[in-house]
């Protein structure tokens, strides 16, 4: 098992050595493909007045006039020791770990992401206890209920909750529950939990709703699918005629082995929304981290898309090497294989 953990945390490390390299040679190619050259970078974070001879200054002290290895390796060393930038006569310094320095706002771009971090993680897990629970057990219910009204009816609407996006369920939930029947908070009016709990959870509660149709639909699917094909196995039959009540044969038997690639699927989905669910967070105004990352986008600011990309893949990453060990834990033929 620990030679197994080993080799996933290489792997999880290269992964991100790979994602960083590509994230970073995307910025650092596509504006010199669309032939743009380093000072013209640089003019974008010296304003409008500065001269030609000041330009190509901040263009050296920002590093962009370097080649492309030699940007990547100094980005990289900077996670580990941190970097100082220079912007003419002004010189800043990105502490490690530095994801970057964003040179509009004049400020370290992970300190941002981890103001917004408790927004999106309140978002996230909020979402994902609420997909479960009635995932799960609408799906688990419409297989021991094949074929009858409740099932067509979960599976329809399961459909359709797969099949609307999350901006349009969003906009339409705010109009009717917010803005028409004031039952819930307007987007954007966010409480931090350590100010009110009851606020917070009050302010949250539309988000929870409309992110979790989207996934507890899809979880309600795919419980149903191995639900009917678990429930169809020889060892579930040996145990009813074993005379074991149907609630362990379900519980127990049936639904436990069901649950493994749930619980997969669980880790990613909640690794990926962890890393900023960018849709969600725009529809409601939240300030989280996919917020910051649409931000940055509509005000140019590289460094914070490319720091957002960074972390996200981080979440990611984590995500999937926590499901790698505890899918190992639960069947000993992953780590054999």
């Amino acid at each position: 098992m620990v030679a197994y953990i080993i080799r996933r945390l290489f792997g999880a490390v290269l992964t991100l050595l790979i994602v960083s390299m590509i994230t970073f040679g995307i910025f650092y190619l596509v504006p010199r493909w669309a032939g743009g050259t380093a000072n013209d970078l640089a003019s974008r974070y010296v304003g409008r007045t500065a001269n030609p001879e000041q330009v190509a200054e901040a263009a050296h002290g920002l590093g962009l006039d370097k080649p492309f290895f030699v940007q990547y390796w100094d980005w990289l060393q900077a996670i580990f020791v941190g970097r100082d930038f220079a912007f003419g006569a002004t010189q800043a310094h990105c502490p490690a770990p530095c994801l970057g320095y964003s040179f509009i706002g004049r400020n370290p771009v992970l300190p941002d992401i981890l103001d917004r971090l408790p927004v999106t993680a309140s978002l996230a897990f909020g979402a994902a206890i609420i997909w479960v629970i009635f995932g799960v057990a609408t799906g688990v219910v419409s297989a021991l209920k094949r074929g009858s009204i409740f099932d067509r009816a979960a599976m329809g609407i399961a459909l359709g909750g797969v099949s609307l996006p999350i901006f349009w369920t969003g906009l339409v939930s705010l109009v009717i529950f917010s803005y028409t029947l004031h039952w819930t908070k307007p987007g954007g009016a966010y409480t931090p939990i350590e100010q009110n709990p009851g606020e917070w959870a009050y302010s949250l509660l539309l988000p929870w709703i409309t992110l979790a149709l989207l996934f507890s639909a899809a979880y309600a699917r795919l419980t149903r699918a191995g639900m009917l094909e678990t429930m169809g196995e020889d060892y579930i039959r040996t145990a009813r005629a074993k005379g074991l009540r149907e609630r362990t044969v379900v519980t127990k038997h049936g639904l436990r082995a069901a649950l493994t690639p749930i619980a997969t699927i669980f880790g990613l989905d909640v690794g990926l929304l962890m890393g900023g669910a960018v849709l969600t967070e725009s529809t409601f105004s939240l300030p989280g981290i996919g917020k910051y990352a649409i931000d940055a986008i509509n005000a140019n600011d590289m460094p914070k898309v490319m720091g957002f990309v960074i972390f996200a893949a981080g979440f990611v990453v984590i995500a999937n090497l926590i499901v790698d060990v505890v899918y190992a834990v639960i069947d000993p033929r992953v780590r054999l294989a």
